[in-house]
C-alpha cells in the first residue's frame, strides 16, 4: 500500500528536505526544481525516492539534493534553475509542469534533465520526440492536459442541472491553460455546456474570480491543472465550499482537505519513474538513450462528507469507479 511505502521510506531517507551543506562533498549531487511546495509533494516524493533507491541510491549515502521549491510563483523558476546550474549538479529535476521544465531548458543544453509535465512535451519543444528524445533532457508526460476534459464529464454527471460551468485558470501558465481551454471548448459543446473563464495568479485574484463565479450564477467549478492551484488548495476549496459551488479538481490533495471530487493522472508514478531515470543517469546512462514515458494510471477521488454539505448524492456507478472515497 501507498501510505505503508510512505512510513517505510520515509524513514530511511533521512531529514527531508535535506540541507546541502549537511552532505558530503564527494556525493554526486541531484538538483531539484519543483513548482509547488514541498509539503504538497511530500507523499509523491517517496515515489522518488523509490526510484533512486531501486538504482542503489539514497539520499545522504551515496547521493546528495539540492531542493528548490517556489511555491507557485512561476517568475521564481529561472532564477532557481540558474542558481542550480551554478552549483554544478549532475541532474536536474525539474516536476510539476511545463513552466519548471522550460526553466530548467533554459537554463542549461548540457547538465542531464528530467521533467514531469502535462502537455505534450514533443511540442513544447523539450525532446526531438518520445522514443528518442535527444539532447540533455526527457521524462514524464503526465496526462494534465489528457484528462481536463474527462473531468468535465464527471462533473456533469454529479451536477447534470449546471449548464454554466466556470473553468480557473492561471493566465500566467499559457502552456496548460490554453491547451486546456481548447480541450474544454470541445467538449463542453458535446455535453451541451456553457463555460465561464476565470482568471487567478494570486490569493486576491481567486477571491475575486469566486465573486465573478457567483455573480455568473456558474453552477460548478472546474479548477485547472496549474501548481500555483494545489499551493492555494485551503483557500480553494474553503471558497468553493462557503458558496455551495460543486467543484472537480486535477489533484487528489484537494479532495484530502474538502475538496468535492479529483480526476487527474497519478503522481506518484511520475515520481516513482523520475527517481528511477535519475538514478540510472548517475549510473552513466545518457538522457538520449531514456524515452519519455507516458503516465497511464489516473486516480479518482470522492468526499462523502462535502457532498452531502452541498446536498450532492455521487450516483452509485461513479462511487464504484472510485479509487478513493473519503467519509
Amino acid at each position: 500500500m501507498r501510505r505503508r511505502e510512505f512510513i517505510t521510506l520515509l524513514a530511511g531517507a533521512t531529514t527531508w528536505p535535506l540541507a546541502a551543506h549537511t552532505q558530503q562533498p564527494r556525493m554526486p549531487l541531484i538538483g531539484f526544481l519543483s513548482s509547488f511546495s514541498p509539503d504538497a509533494r511530500r507523499e509523491y516524493m517517496v515515489g522518488f525516492y523509490k526510484g533512486l533507491e531501486e538504482t542503489g541510491f539514497v539520499e545522504g549515502r551515496n547521493v546528495a539534493i539540492e531542493y528548490r521549491w517556489v511555491k507557485g510563483q512561476n517568475d521564481q523558476l529561472p532564477v532557481m534553475a540558474a542558481d542550480l546550474v551554478r552549483r554544478g549538479v549532475a541532474v536536474l529535476v525539474a516536476i510539476d509542469g511545463t513552466a519548471a521544465a522550460l526553466a530548467a531548458k533554459a537554463a542549461t543544453s548540457t547538465i542531464p534533465t528530467l521533467f514531469i509535465v502535462g502537455a505534450d512535451p514533443v511540442e513544447l519543444g523539450l525532446v526531438a520526440s518520445l522514443g528518442r528524445p535527444g539532447g540533455n533532457m526527457t521524462g514524464v508526460g503526465a496526462l494534465a492536459v489528457a484528462t481536463v476534459a474527462k473531468r468535465l464529464q464527471l462533473l456533469h454527471e454529479v451536477v447534470p442541472e449546471a449548464a454554466d460551468i466556470a473553468y480557473l485558470r492561471n493566465p500566467t501558465n499559457p502552456y496548460y491553460s490554453t491547451l486546456e481551454t481548447g480541450e474544454l471548448q470541445g467538449a463542453a459543446a458535446l455535453l451541451g455546456l456553457r463555460l465561464l473563464f476565470l482568471n487567478a495568479s494570486s490569493s486576491q485574484e481567486i477571491d475575486e474570480a469566486f465573486t465573478n463565479l457567483i455573480a455568473h450564477r456558474a453552477g460548478a467549478l472546474l479548477l485547472g491543472t496549474d501548481p500555483f492551484f494545489i499551493t492555494a488548495h485551503d483557500q480553494l476549496v474553503a471558497l468553493a465550499n462557503r458558496y455551495r459551488v460543486p467543484a472537480i479538481y486535477p489533484f487528489r490533495e484537494d479532495v484530502v482537505v474538502g475538496g468535492l471530487m479529483s480526476y487527474g493522472a497519478s503522481d506518484f508514478e511520475a515520481f516513482h519513474v523520475v527517481g528511477g531515470y535519475a538514478g540510472r543517469i548517475l549510473s552513466a546512462v545518457k538522457p538520449a538513450d531514456l524515452p519519455v514515458r507516458q503516465a497511464t494510471k489516473v486516480e479518482m477521488a470522492l468526499n462523502l462528507k462535502t457532498a452531502k454539505a452541498l446536498g450532492i448524492t455521487f450516483p452509485l456507478a461513479l462511487r464504484g469507479r472510485a479509487d478513493e472515497v473519503f467519509e
